[in-house]
C-alpha cells in the first residue's frame, strides 16, 4: 500500500503558523484562563466543600491544558519539520506566556489543596469521580507542600520564560544553524544538516565516510561548544537552584519523583547492568574484528555489519509501514488496526529532507485525543524499527484516551516501556524474516545495538550527569572539563573498549538539554529492560496476551512502577534478579550473533 510520509497540518491549522485560526485558538484560550483565574480565587475549601465545585475547578483546568497542548504541539510540529520557519519561534513565545499563567494559576490551585485538612482530604476524596482520580490528586498535594509562597512561586514561573526554558530553546536555535560538511569520493562537498549528518555517520556502511563525517561533526560541536558549555551550566545551575528553594535533598530526588520510582530500583538496575555487560562488550570486540579493526572508533559502534557480500536490509517507507503492520498482528488486532490508522492518516513526518530537526519523537493533539510522530525515515531496518518504536508511544496513550484525564499522565520510564515493546515485536520479525544466514547477521547486529546503546551508551550519558550536577553544584564547570567527565563516563560504561570516544556528546546529545525533565536518559534503559519483562511473558503465554499488556498500560498514570510491576508481572523491581533476567534475554542475541560469524573472524 502507498503511504505519504509527511503530516498533514493542514488540517489541524490551516496556514501553519500563521494560521488565522491558530490565534483564535490562543485568544479562545486566554478567556478561558480568565474564567478559571475567576473561578480558583472564589473557591474557599472551608466554605464550599462540595465535590461539584470542586470537580468544575478540574475542568476547567482540563479544558485549558487540551487547548494549549493543541497549539504548543502544532506549533513544535511546523517548527521541527521546517526548522527555517522563523515566525514558530513567534508563536511558541505567545504559548508559553499562556503557559506561564496557567502555572501560576495551578500553584495558587495546588496550594489550595494544601491547605485542606487531612480529614477533609480523605472524605473529599470518597466521591466516586474523585476516588478514581485519587493517586493523582494525591500527588499534586504531596509536590504542593515543597512550594514556596505564592507570589515567590509567581515570580520562578515568570523567570522561567527568561530561564530555564530560554536556555533549553538557545540549544534547539543554535542547532537548526549547524551544519556538517561531506565530501563525496567525486569531491563534492554537501553540507548536512545536523540529523542527515548523525545519521549517516552511523549507519553508513563505508568506514572512511563515517570517520570522515565524525571528524567534521566533532569539529562543528567543538566550534559551538563555548555557547552550549553556557547553556548547559546555566540550564542545570537553574534547576540546581529551584531544586534547593523546594527543598530537594539531592538532584535525583526530582527525577526519581516524577518517574514514580524508587532510588533502590533505580540502583537496583544500574547495579544490574555493571555487574552484567560482558557479553556487549564481547560484540563490540567481535564486531571490530567482523570489520577488520583492532577496537571500534565512536563512529563504528551502530555500523552495519556484512557478510559474504550480502547487502545491508533496506525498506521503502511504504513497505515499512506494511512490515510494521502486520508484524503488530502477530501480537495483537488492536495494536496493528491501531498502527494501520495512523499510517494511512498521515499522523508521521518521515521524509529525508533537509531543513529538519534531527531525532525522533511521539507527541500529543489532546484535542483531538490523537498522537502524532516524528522521525527521518533512511530504509534502514533501525528506522523501521524507529517507526514502530514510536507507533508504541502512540498505542499507549490511545487505550488510555477514555480514562479521566490525570489518570492519563504517566511518565516517561513507563511511556519508553510501550514503545520499546513495540520495536522489540518487529526487530525478532525482521530477523525471523531474514532471507539467508547473512541478512540475519545484519539484522541481529541492529537489535544488539540497541541493546548495548541502553547499557553502555545511556549508561555512560547518567554518569556523566551525575559528575556534572556534582561538580555543578560547586560552580561553573568549563567546557574542557565537561568534555573529560564525559570522556571518562563513556570510558567506564564502555569497560575502555573503543578506539576513540565523543567528547563533545555532552553537545551532540539534546537530551542533555531538555529544560522540563531532568535526567532526561535512565527512563530509556528502565523502559527497555521493563519492557523484556513483560516481552518475556508474553512469549510464555502468548494467548491473549493484548489484553493483559493493555490493562498494564492503562495503570501507568496511577500507580508507582513498583506497585505496576508488582500487580501485573509480580515481581520486585528493587532486587536486581528482575533486571539481571532482562539483561540475559538480551545476551541470548550475541551469543547467537557470535555463533553465526565466529567462522568469519578466523577467516
Amino acid at each position: 500500500m502507498k503511504y505519504v510520509d509527511t503530516w498533514d497540518l493542514e488540517s489541524i491549522f490551516p496556514g501553519g503558523t500563521k494560521s488565522a485560526e491558530l490565534q483564535k485558538k490562543i485568544e479562545t484560550i486566554q478567556a478561558e484562563i480568565k474564567v478559571y483565574q475567576d473561578s480558583l480565587h472564589a473557591w474557599n475549601f472551608q466554605k464550599d466543600s462540595s465535590p461539584e465545585t470542586f470537580k468544575m475547578i478540574l475542568s476547567k483546568q482540563e479544558t485549558i491544558g487540551k487547548g494549549l497542548g493543541q497549539a504548543a504541539t502544532f506549533v513544535q510540529m511546523c517548527h521541527d519539520a521546517y526548522m527555517n520557519d522563523e515566525h514558530a519561534n513567534v508563536v511558541m513565545g505567545q504559548i508559553m506566556n499562556l503557559y506561564s499563567e496557567v502555572q501560576k494559576l495551578s500553584n495558587a490551585f495546588t496550594k489550595k489543596l494544601v491547605d485542606i485538612s487531612d480529614g477533609d482530604w480523605q472524605n473529599l476524596l470518597l466521591e466516586g469521580e474523585l476516588k478514581e482520580i485519587s493517586f493523582a490528586l494525591g500527588e499534586i498535594r504531596e509536590q504542593g507542600k515543597r512550594l514556596l509562597s505564592e507570589e515567590e512561586e509567581k515570580i520562578i514561573t515568570d523567570l522561567n520564560n527568561d530561564g530555564l526554558s530560554a536556555w533549553s530553546n538557545l540549544y534547539d536555535t543554535v542547532v537548526s544553524i549547524m551544519t556538517i560538511p561531506f565530501t563525496d569520493k567525486e569531491g563534492n562537498t554537501t553540507d548536512l544538516s545536523v540529523g542527515q549528518a548523525m545519521n549517516r555517520m552511523y549507519a553508513d556502511p563505508d568506514p572512511d565516510v563515517r570517520k570522515q563525517i565524525f571528524e567534521q561533526w566533532e569539529k562543528a560541536w567543538t566550534k559551538y561548544a563555548p555557547i552550549f558549555a553556557d547553556t548547559i551550566n546555566h540550564l542545570d545551575g537553574y534547576r540546581i537552584t529551584l531544586q534547593k528553594a523546594h527543598q530537594r535533598e539531592h538532584y535525583l530526588d526530582e527525577p526519581l519523583e516524577y518517574n514514580r520510582m524508587s532510588k533502590e530500583t533505580l540502583d537496583a538496575m544500574w547495579s544490574a547492568v555493571s555487574n552484567n555487560k560482558q557479553p556487549f562488550l564481547h560484540f563490540l570486540q567481535h564486531k571490530a574484528k567482523l570489520l577488520g579493526m583492532e577496537k571500534l572508533g565512536w563512529q563504528d559502534v551502530d555500523a552495519p555489519v556484512t557478510i559474504g557480500g550480502a547487502k545491508p536490509t533496506t525498506f521503502t517507507y511504504d513497505e515499512a509501514c506494511d512490515f510494521v503492520i502486520d508484524n503488530f498482528a502477530t501480537f495483537g488486532p488492536r495494536l496493528s488496526s491501531f498502527a494501520e490508522h495512523a499510517l494511512k492518516n498521515r499522523w508521521v513526518e518521515a521524509e529525508d529532507r533537509p531543513n529538519k530537526r534531527p531525532g525522533g519523537y511521539c507527541t500529543g493533539l489532546p484535542e483531538w485525543e490523537e498522537s502524532r510522530i516524528f522521525m527521518t525515515f533512511t530504509g534502514s531496518p533501525n528506522d523501521t524499527s524507529t517507526l514502530a518504536h514510536e507507533l508504541g508511544h502512540a498505542f499507549h496513550s490511545d487505550v488510555m484516551k477514555d480514562l479521566p484525564r490525570l489518570n492519563q499522565e504517566y511518565a516517561m520510564n513507563v511511556a519508553e516501556t510501550a514503545s520499546t515493546f513495540a520495536e522489540t515485536i518487529i526487530g525478532n520479525a525482521t530477523i525471523e524474516n531474514a532471507k539467508n544466514e547473512e541478512e540475519k547477521v545484519s539484522l541481529l547486529t541492529s537489535k544488539i545495538e540497541n541493546a548495548t546503546a541502553m547499557f553502555l551508551n545511556i549508561h555512560a550519558r547518567f554518569l556523566f550527569e551525575n559528575s556534572f550536577y556534582e561538580e555543578r553544584q560547586k560552580g561553573i564547570v568549563s567546557e574542557k572539563r565537561l568534555s573529560e567527565l564525559m570522556v571518562q563516563a563513556q570510558k567506564e560504561a564502555y569497560g575502555d573498549s573503543l578506539a576513540s570516544y565523543h567528547p563533545h556528546f555532552w553537545c551532540s546529545k539534546l537530551h542533555f538539554f531538555i529544560d522540563d525533565v531532568p535526567f532526561y536518559n535512565f527512563p530509556y534503559t528502565f523502559g527497555y529492560l521493563f519492557s523484556l519483562g513483560i516481552y518475556a511473558q508474553y512469549m510464555e503465554q502468548p494467548e491473549g496476551f493484548e489484553d493483559k499488556y493493555i490493562a498494564l498500560l492503562r495503570d501507568t498514570g496511577s500507580m508507582k512502577v513498583e506497585d505496576l510491576a508488582q500487580k501485573h508481572l509480580g515481581v520486585d523491581l528493587t532486587k536486581q534478579d528482575f533486571w539481571e533476567a532482562g539483561i540475559q534475554l538480551a545476551a541470548k542475541d550475541v551469543d547467537e550473533f557470535i555463533r553465526l560469524t565466529e567462522d568469519k573472524v578466523n577467516n
